[in-house]
């Protein structure tokens, strides 16, 4: 899902597969375990997660968490849910030029 979104691409990051945009990372697998996944949202559209979908998506701990990073437990994770997040990290990353071009959140 996440390479489907323009010029994404995937690396790795502390041994976790990421995907970047621009060279900023907007999302991750695996991390704290297999079964997880991050994407680095707005925290407003964090908090809205977290409401609808509580235990699907979690605050990363620290200040991290409160920036708006947030784990997502896949297996149980929506698809339009993850895909919103995933457009809204992607967004978040690829600020400025790329974006003036490109909309994908809507």
């Amino acid at each position: 899902m996440a390479l489907s979104l323009p010029m994404a691409i995937e690396s790795a990051h502390q041994g976790h597969p990421d995907f970047r945009v621009e060279g900023k990372i907007f999302a991750t697998l695996g991390y704290p375990d297999r079964t997880w996944g991050m994407v680095k949202i707005t925290p407003k559209l964090q908090q809205l997660l977290l409401k609808s979908e509580p235990g699907v998506f979690v605050p990363v701990k620290g200040t991290w968490g409160l920036r708006g990073a947030t784990n997502v437990l896949l297996r149980r994770a929506k698809r339009a849910s993850l895909r919103k997040a995933l457009a809204d990290a992607w967004y978040q990353a690829a600020r400025g030029r790329l974006t003036a071009e490109i909309d994908i959140r809507e």
